[in-house]
């Protein structure tokens, strides 16, 4: 009785990080409302990802909606992963106003990766299902477009439609 007692003991003190272990950062507003905090704006993203491969940044449709990133093959939509089925809707849309593919580009936090990797795999079977393309990016990108390396490989992700 005592040793099961003892495993039981163990099992909580070793499970309970993995328990509370967040995929997202949260941080309160002075008036109270709770937001998830990201290092960097979704913008600076942008700016260095679709600088990149060579896209028109905020393209404007004739409905006066932006599309964050115009390519010649993409119509590309960026947030960061706890908004990414917003991603997904509005890169369908730009893509049928465009006639582009749509692209979803996931920001996921380096130092939460593993955690917000859900989020990127979920998109990646809809991506599937609804023919579009999916990559995620991390704040190791914007490294690398200041000093053109990417240590560990870990900066980008390619996946595209089957």
């Amino acid at each position: 009785m005592k040793k099961l007692l003892f495993i039981f003991i163990c099992n909580i003190l070793l499970l309970t990080p993995f328990i509370y272990a967040a995929p997202f950062e949260y941080r309160y507003a002075p008036n109270g409302f709770k937001y998830v905090h990201h290092n960097h704006s979704e913008s600076s993203f942008q700016h260095a990802h679709c600088s990149s491969v060579n896209g028109i940044e905020e393209y404007e449709l004739e409905d006066k909606t932006r599309v964050d990133c115009l390519t010649k093959k993409y119509a590309i939509e960026y947030d960061f992963a706890n908004k990414s089925y917003e991603a997904v809707g509005q890169a369908l849309y730009y893509g049928l106003m465009t006639g582009k593919t749509p692209k979803v580009v996931l920001i996921l936090d380096s130092n939460k990766i593993f955690e917000q990797l859900v989020y990127f795999n979920r998109i990646k079977k809809i991506a599937k299902k609804y023919k579009f393309e999916v990559e995620y990016i991390t704040e190791n990108f914007l490294a690398v477009e200041k000093e053109g390396k990417c240590e560990y490989n870990d900066c980008r992700c390619h996946y595209s439609k089957i």
